[in-house]
């Protein structure tokens, strides 16, 4: 296996591990946290030529942005933590070999990292409809 497909599997289960229930919290206010981001954004970077990556870098730029503020805001690491899931979700497909399931559960520990930020009370439905009503 190719020693850089091996970097981004063991990317992708450090940031499934981060995103853990309490972890991303503990995490916040340390440098591992934006490391870990900026090595994720990196990653996606490097896939060239893949316009259904590009969402996912916005927001995960936004995340990183909003950490290093020094004021979190629950509903705003949700909503984007929320759509990252939905958009890792949507390009799962494209990853290869054992990547692919790890993109799988990387999707999941967003989605479940978004409703433990938000205290269990945003589902995605209401993250939807709250970000057609910001559009608006």
């Amino acid at each position: 296996m190719e020693k850089k497909n091996v970097q981004h599997q063991v990317h992708l289960d450090a940031a499934a591990h981060l995103l853990a229930p309490g972890n991303l919290v503990a995490e916040a206010g340390r440098t591992g946290l934006d490391n870990n981001l900026q090595r994720w954004i990196e990653d996606l970077k490097e896939v060239h030529d893949n316009e259904h990556l590009h969402p996912i870098i916005t927001d995960l730029q936004a995340l990183k942005a909003h950490f290093g503020s020094g004021t979190l805001d629950g509903q705003v690491i949700s909503r984007l933590l929320h759509r990252l899931a939905d958009n890792t979700a949507l390009v799962a497909h494209l990853a290869d070999g054992n990547a692919q399931p790890r993109v799988v559960a990387l999707s999941a520990a967003l989605a479940t990292a978004a409703s433990f930020v938000a205290g269990g009370a945003v589902t995605p439905k209401e993250d939807l409809q709250h970000d057609l009503a910001e559009n608006r």
